[in-house]
């Protein structure tokens, strides 16, 4: 069972993120932005500080942060990365559309 769980988590991760990435480029004609955003939402989902104490403590924050980066499963990390590659594979659609000469909005 935790195979299959795996699978279909990562394969909704890819999706969801895929279709983010999708509507993001296609509306701020942006065609890597949710790669370079990607990383923030990692942070976002992983920590379980509040967005402000990396202003307000930097350094405890940060090293919160370096904790529960170690502490990732294995499971986590396929995870992450599917999602990772739904908006790479998105960008390169995008792209691919754009010199087939799709225009999007």
């Amino acid at each position: 069972m935790g195979i299959l769980f795996g699978f279909v988590a990562a394969l909704l991760f890819f999706v969801l993120f895929f279709g983010i990435a999708f509507i993001l480029n296609m509306l701020l004609r942006a065609t890597w932005l949710m790669a370079f955003i990607f990383p923030i939402v990692v942070i976002l989902i992983i920590d379980n500080m509040s967005f402000w104490s990396y202003f307000h403590s930097p350094g405890q924050a940060f090293s919160a942060l370096g904790e529960q980066f170690v502490s990732l499963e294995t499971f986590d990390i396929i995870v992450l990365i599917s999602g990772f590659v739904g908006t790479l594979v998105a960008g390169y659609v995008i792209k691919l559309l754009r010199k087939k000469g799709y225009r999007m909005f």
